[in-house]
This record gives C-alpha cells, structure tokens and sequence, in this order.
C-alpha cells in the first residue's frame, strides 16, 4: 500500500534537480507488516524500492478476531496514535496513514486517533510503535506465570 509519495527538490548551481521519495506499508493482511521509504528520480522506481525496504522491516502483530486485544498509545517525533479495539462490523476508523497500516495488518474493526502531528513518516511509526507495544492475552498469562485455562475455566 502506498502511503504518500513527495516530490523533492534538490537546489544547484545548474537550477533544481526534481526527485520521489515514497513511503509504502506492506502486510499479509494476517498480523504481518512492515514499512520502508524509497527515494528516487522517477516515482516507480521509488515506489519499488520502498516495498523492496519494507519487505525487509516486516514484524508479527497479535491480533484477536479482527481487531486489537487492547487499548494502545504510540508515538514517533511530533506524531501520536491512539488505537482502540471496536467490536466486529465497526470497520477500520482511521484516517491516511493508519488506515493504510492497520489494513495491511489485517486488522478490520478498529478505533483510531491521530493526535499531534500529520506527516505521514511520523505517523506510519507512531503506529508501529504502538502495534509493537501490543501483547496478547496468551503472552501476558506466560509473562504472569499463570495458564489460561484457569483464568478462563475458573
């Protein structure tokens, strides 16, 4: 998925020489993702090189029926991103960036808010950090040192 491409201008004595820069999110929609940038003169090929970088920084996500196991900030530079689980048929409310993140995760009903900064770079990590501070109830019962069965069954 492509987040945003901007076009760059690089002053010299000779006038301005134009390049694309890319920023692109790819995932199997199954709770794996991962983003890169890619700078070049022509937009495809910028385009290819950020899905080659991406394709490189993919992470697992935890996800629970289609949405978030909880409630979860994040932030990066001057961005912040507030993520929360909704119930199944709410759709992914989200704007630009981490709309295009949390579909590429998989994610398919969740609340978001973009709080801060709108620079799509920023807010692409923002939502990484807070999709990677994200645990799973199996986790946190591991962590805890107690088995689900008795959580769940008494």
């Amino acid at each position: 998925r492509l987040v945003g491409v901007q076009r760059v201008t690089k002053v010299t004595k000779g006038g301005r020489a134009f390049g694309f820069s890319a920023i692109v999110v790819v995932g199997d929609e199954n709770g794996v993702v991962g983003h890169g940038l890619g700078k070049s003169k022509e937009v495809a090929e910028a385009i290819a090189k950020a899905v080659e970088d991406a394709k490189k920084n993919l992470v697992r996500i935890p996800l629970n029926k289609g949405t978030l196991p909880h409630e979860q900030k994040g932030k990066y530079g001057g961005a912040r991103v507030l993520l929360l689980p909704a119930a199944t048929g709410t759709g992914v409310i989200a704007g630009g960036a981490i709309r295009a993140v949390l579909e590429a995760v998989g994610v398919h009903d969740v609340l978001s808010k973009n709080q801060g900064s709108s620079n799509p770079h920023n807010v692409v990590k923002a939502t990484f950090d807070a999709l990677l501070q994200l645990r799973s109830a199996e986790t946190v019962a591991k962590q805890r040192g107690i088995s689900l069965d008795k959580v769940f069954n008494g």
